[in-house]
């Protein structure tokens, strides 16, 4: 099997990871395509006592640690934007680990074959990682799903890790004028809407009007990381996992320059 074979069905989730860990669509696409072509031109090569999926995020953390991971932005606390700023405040290595086995779904053992560190130390990280972003003050979230048993689940997790929810849309109109209503600080989508209309037009509408983050819901991730677009940093993927929704939240609000959160 060729190493494109190979490495396809993991390319458009290592894309997901490399644009959470960065905060941006063409900086995390920019690492995931010097790894492959590291890979292709033989100075790379997958571990062959790791999976092909652990094997590739390894070699993309090799690529990113050996370009600086420049990630921290100014040292003056007075420059920057609030997402460098925070990134001061939290280590690169305990964000990995967050990421690798909440958004990624890695175990923490696998996460530390990644990292080439032992298991305990993965722990710490995670749980280093998980402190500084529940750190971060709660906002007001809009949820776009039209299924009623996902929306309250959603709901229900989201009051729980400290946010609150305006309001619930099942439609691209209903989305519209709940933003009207309330500005929210964040956004869920789902992508396929009661009425036939789409969350990704809905979320178009609502960014003309605001900055807000969002994170689209889906069945269909690789749909919306393709690599050749504009394209959500942030998704779940549906049936998804509570702490999955936690590190996508805790990830969208810690990068989002200018997210509005509830006073204190």
């Amino acid at each position: 099997m060729s190493l494109l074979a190979r490495l396809a069905p993991h390319l458009p989730y290592v894309r997901r990871y490399a644009r959470a860990l960065t905060g941006d669509q063409t900086t995390g696409d920019h690492y995931v395509r010097v790894a492959l072509e590291a890979l292709a031109a033989g100075d790379r090569v997958l571990e062959a006592n790791l999976t092909p999926r652990v094997a590739l995020y390894h070699v993309f953390h090799a690529i990113w640690l050996s370009s600086g991971a420049q990630l921290e932005g100014p040292r003056d606390e007075e420059a920057g934007d609030d997402a460098s700023r925070r990134l001061l405040r939290i280590a690169p290595r305990s964000r990995q680990a967050f990421l690798l086995t909440a958004l990624e779904g890695f175990t923490p053992s696998e996460a530390a074959q990644i990292l080439g560190v032992e298991f305990p130390e993965v722990e710490r990280l995670i749980a280093e990682a998980q402190a500084e972003i529940d750190a971060e003050l709660a906002t007001d979230v809009l949820i776009i799903e039209d299924e009623p048993v996902i929306a309250a689940d959603i709901e229900a997790l989201v009051t729980e890790i400290g946010h609150t929810v305006v309001d619930i849309a099942a439609t691209r109109t209903e989305a519209v004028d709940a933003v009207a209503r309330k500005t929210p600080g964040l956004v869920l989508a789902d992508i396929q809407l009661a009425d036939g209309s789409s969350g990704i037009d809905a979320v178009k509408d609502i960014l003309a009007r605001l900055d807000v983050p969002v994170i689209f819901i889906t069945a269909f991730p690789e749909r919306l990381l393709t690599g050749e677009r504009p394209e959500p940093t942030f998704l779940i993927t549906k049936p998804f996992q509570p702490e999955t929704v936690k590190a996508a939240i805790g990830q969208a609000l810690f990068f989002h320059p200018r997210n509005n959160r509830k006073a204190a």
